[in-house]
């Protein structure tokens, strides 16, 4: 018999995703634009989506 595969979702990957990007659009504010962008491509590209997989 098959398993069917289940609809998981890592809320500690999610809420780790949510803080990279509140926390790029706070540097963001604040003009620091060399760390900023790469915690927003973290947090929308990377750990967002991985926390639905």
């Amino acid at each position: 018999m098959e398993k069917k595969k289940s609809f998981r979702f890592k809320w500690k990957i999610f809420l780790a995703g949510m803080a990279a990007i509140v926390l790029g659009y706070v540097l963001l504010a604040f003009s620091e634009i060399s760390i900023s962008p790469i915690l927003l491509v973290l947090g929308y590209c990377i750990l967002i989506p991985l926390s639905f997989l």
